[in-house]
């Protein structure tokens, strides 16, 4: 009996799903999201080929965190310069570009290479209820 390996040319049907984030708790949802581009919850996964579907997820400017979080969690970025460093928390980050909290929580759940960087380009995150994506026929993931 031989493990099933799939190649690159094996994954074809690629699937297209759409997530309401409304109400979901970010990294609840992140984790249902980071698992489901890449591919985990199919029985073809395998580790070094992209096996996973696209996602879209749709009210990206309602999601919620539990406790403190929005007061205390901090977003930095450094742009490479002396005192380049920029720190942000929750609800700045929120009001400004809602769509970047739930692409910093699943970039953070996917590998940190050029395999990670492919899955992560089939997230596809909107702040409101609308997307264009209408002609791939999404099919509602539950979370």
């Amino acid at each position: 009996m031989k493990t099933y390996m799939a190649k690159p040319a094996d994954v074809v049907d690629k699937k297209w799903f759409v997530v309401d984030a409304a109400g979901k708790t970010l990294g609840r949802l992140a984790t249902v999201l980071a698992d489901t581009l890449r591919g985990k919850r199919k029985p073809t996964f395998t580790p070094h080929v992209d096996t996973g579907d696209f996602v879209i997820v749709i009210n990206a400017e309602k999601v919620q965190v539990t406790g403190r979080k929005a007061e205390l969690k901090e977003y930095d970025t450094y742009s490479g310069w002396p005192s380049g460093r920029k720190v942000r928390t929750y609800n700045q980050v929120m009001a400004k570009h809602p769509t970047r909290i739930i692409e910093h929580a699943v970039r953070g759940m996917l590998p940190r290479n050029t395999l990670g960087r492919t899955m992560f380009r089939k997230l596809k995150v909107y702040a409101g209820p609308e997307h264009p994506h209408e002609a791939q026929k999404p099919e509602p993931l539950e979370v």
